[in-house]
Parts: structure tokens; sequence; C-alpha cells
């Protein structure tokens, strides 16, 4: 799945909680290169003029579809298919420069998504989201199954 397939599937999941969806542009607009995104819910509910409350459903609901996932207290990262910010990143806290001093590491969609897969801290729902078949179910049938896209 691409971010755009991706923004196709939102539209249709989140069609009846449509706060998701503003949540989740507020993150993808908020990304540093990486995908990752520093704030906490509180800041994202000072940002949209929203309780912490509605915010911390929001992120449960993105965290459990595997579009999110937190890495740290006020630390997240979007799965990278659903939306990637490239270019250069700095490296998070603690971890060491894979460059030389001085130069950022270049974020490339597939080297990230292969980081992902072979994580094993790395939720399992965003790893499913994260593999390049992925079928995402978007809403449920008459039936009570869920309708997959890929």
């Amino acid at each position: 799945m691409d971010s755009l397939e991706f923004m196709r599937w939102a539209a249709v999941k989140y069609d009846e909680d449509r706060f998701i969806l503003v949540v989740l542009f507020t993150l993808m607009g908020s990304q540093k290169p990486g995908g990752l995104i520093e704030a906490t819910h509180e800041d994202v509910a000072q940002h949209l003029g929203y309780s912490r409350p509605h915010i911390s459903r929001a992120f449960n609901v993105l965290e459990a579809d595997g579009a999110l996932r937190r890495l740290q207290r006020g630390l997240y990262q979007l799965n990278p298919a659903a939306s990637l910010r490239g270019g250069l990143r700095e490296p998070r806290k603690g971890e060491k420069k894979r460059a030389r001093a001085g130069v950022s590491d270049r974020v490339e969609q597939l080297d990230l998504l292969r980081e992902i897969m072979e994580d094993p801290d790395a939720p399992e729902a965003f790893r499913a989201m994260a593999d390049p078949g992925a079928r995402l179910e978007t809403r449920k049938g008459p039936d009570g199954e869920g309708k997959a896209t890929s």
C-alpha cells in the first residue's frame, strides 16, 4: 500500500467518525523527516481546540488500526505506508548518528518499511499495515464481515 491508497482507505474507514481524520491529518502535517511526531496528546488537543480525552481516543483508534505507533511518551511514528515525510532526519535521542558528524541520515520509504517489518517491538497492527501486500478492512458488510482493500 502507498500513502495515496491509505488516504482512500482512511476516508472510508473513518467516514462515520471524521474526528479521527482530523487528528490523522494533523499528525501527518506535524511529521519530521522519517515520520516522527514529537507531540503529546495535550499538545494536539491544544492545537485543535479539543479536550485531551477526545485526542487520546483518536490516538488509540489510530494505534489499534496500525496507522500510528507510540515510540515513547510524546514521540510517535506514522506508518510509512500511510504517510511519510522523506528527506533528512536527525537521530533520535540516544541513537548514534549513522553518517559523518553533522550530516543527517536520508530517509527512504522502502528502507524504513523494511526496518519496521524487522522490528520485533513494532506492534503487529503497525507491521501488518506496513506490509507491501497489506489488505485492510474498511467497513463491515451486511453480514458483519469486513471488506478489504489491497
